[in-house]
């Protein structure tokens, strides 16, 4: 995984966390969905690109 992957897949799980936190605070449960979704998309693909990462080592 390349570093830029790694700082673009960081600032979307951080965004998602401070959407989630917005609508927790708000009671927004659309926007608090939301920022749940961004942030693990985010570990998802963050996820998918250690798999890589593993299969090219080996």
């Amino acid at each position: 995984m390349g570093l830029g992957d790694k700082i673009h897949n960081a600032a979307e799980k951080l965004h998602g966390r401070s959407k989630e936190a917005a609508g927790r605070a708000t009671g927004d449960r659309r926007l608090r969905a939301e920022g749940r979704e961004r942030h693990i998309r985010a570990d998802l693909k963050q996820a998918g690109e250690k798999i890589k990462d593993a299969f090219r080592r080996h």
